[in-house]
């Protein structure tokens, strides 16, 4: 699942678009790196200096938080160097997994958890974090605990969440719903109706960017779960035979394909590009009334239509509940962060463990990731985001996620990747009507790793 790289500024900031910024990358010049160590006092340190390098993939007002949290702990801790490299996203995954492959990583890297970190820990690749995590409390239970799965391998914990939660929730266009007094569905039964009135009065009921193929896995990710809870999709993680063929598979692609059926989706929604943003034109511009999208929605509409959003016109729902489903409405599914890792051969562990401890999401690593419209993975940030320029947004992203019994990560990034990209291309085959949803759990339990 892809995450916009828009950001917005709180404030009188304005919207950044951060884009692709380097061709390759970046190296960030942080703190002090003079050869000098210095303590606290300023008295001259006998300690060597350990130098320990971090690689990252963010970009515009992220990257500019990444640095300012590297020099802030470089300014507080003399005896250690951080130093950050930055990398565009695509390169950054070829680029990690052939360091890996020559055991000549990064002290600290990167990643989404999921499947390409288990198979980073089933070589021995990662360091294990659990006992440094058990040894200090306060910073364990810093975090929200439903980011933890994907990096919380056969009950170790392989990572830190280091950025902003990316809960998938429906936007809707406010005026279209009170134009044709129309409530925000609660249940999936009332959803079928509301998109047999908007179509009714030509109004495309849901936009969806079926280009890029990803945004159809959010349809998939929530029916699944909703249907037969967390489980059904942990049996495919685990590997159990024909574990696609769970009867919530087979229900929840019978129900993508009604709503397809009945309409719900625009005309040629698969030459419609979410990446280019053509899917957020249709709600802002009054041509569609809902939009299944990631929290970025909310950046990508700010940066495109500001106006729309300081209008109060946009609005946001969790995704209905289907009755008789076994899982808990409160479930929720997408990114649940970006991780910091260490990697298994890096010489200076103690010091990777002090910087995830003392910098990553640290207080002022906090304030800045809020300053620029993320909501950080951390406990007891309600007042701050509540306080925050478009905090009525920030807050309830917040609140998805601390009451989420379970945060499944994006599928394409729980999977391996070739099963992934083979989910993709047979959900594309389905919301088009190619493929049964007997075929495609047919065709999955054959992919299966």
């Amino acid at each position: 699942m892809k995450k916009s790289t828009i950001q917005w500024m709180t404030g009188a900031s304005a919207v950044v678009l951060t884009g692709a910024l380097l061709a390759g990358c970046a190296t960030a010049q942080t703190g002090s790196a003079n050869n000098a160590n210095v303590d606290e006092q300023g008295a001259a340190s006998s300690s060597p200096q350990q130098k320990i390098t971090i690689w990252d993939i963010q970009t515009g007002a992220s990257q500019q938080v990444v640095i300012n949290m590297s020099n802030n702990f470089n300014k507080t801790h003399p005896n250690i160097l951080s130093q950050v490299q930055f990398f565009e996203n695509d390169p950054y995954k070829q680029k990690i997994q052939i360091a890996m492959g020559a055991h000549n990583p990064p002290d600290i890297f990167t990643g989404w958890g999921g499947g390409t970190l288990a198979a980073y820990v089933k070589a021995g690749d990662v360091y294990n974090l659990t006992s440094a995590l058990n040894a200090d409390p306060a910073w364990k239970n810093r975090f929200l605990p439903s980011v933890m799965k994907p990096v919380t391998i056969g009950g170790k914990i392989y990572g830190v969440p280091n950025d902003g939660v990316q809960p998938v929730m429906m936007f809707y266009n406010k005026q279209v719903f009170k134009q044709y007094h129309v409530t925000p569905p609660k249940t999936w039964t009332q959803l079928l109706a509301d998109v047999k009135i908007f179509k009714s009065h030509n109004i495309t009921p849901i936009s969806l960017g079926g280009k890029d193929e990803w945004p159809d896995l959010m349809y998939e990710e929530y029916l699944v779960d909703r249907i037969g809870g967390p489980q059904v999709f942990d049996n495919v993680i685990a590997g159990k035979k024909n574990a696609w063929s769970n009867p919530a598979f087979i229900k929840a692609n019978t129900m993508i394909q009604q709503l397809v059926n009945a309409g719900a989706f625009e005309p040629g929604f698969s030459s419609v590009s979410s990446n280019e943003g053509e899917d957020a034109a249709l709600l802002y511009t009054g041509k569609a009334a809902m939009w299944l999208m990631g929290s970025w929605g909310f950046a990508s509409v700010l940066s495109d239509d500001k106006s729309f959003i300081q209008q109060g016109n946009l609005g946001w729902f969790a995704f209905p509940k289907v009755q008789g489903g076994k899982g808990n409405v409160n479930d929720i599914a997408g990114n649940p962060s970006n991780y910091y890792s260490i990697s298994s051969v890096s010489k200076n562990k103690q010091a990777d463990v002090t910087f995830l401890k003392d910098a990553v999401l640290s207080p002022q690593n906090v304030k800045d990731w809020i300053s620029i419209g993320d909501v950080p993975p951390v406990k007891g940030i309600d007042s701050e985001l509540k306080k925050a320029t478009y905090g009525d947004y920030l807050s309830f992203t917040y609140n998805m996620v601390k009451n989420a019994p379970n945060f499944q990560a994006s599928w394409d990034q729980a999977l391996p990747p070739a099963e992934a990209q083979e989910l993709l291309t047979d959900l594309s085959k389905l919301f088009l009507n190619q493929m049964t949803p007997q075929q495609l759990s047919a065709d999955m339990n054959k992919h299966m790793s």
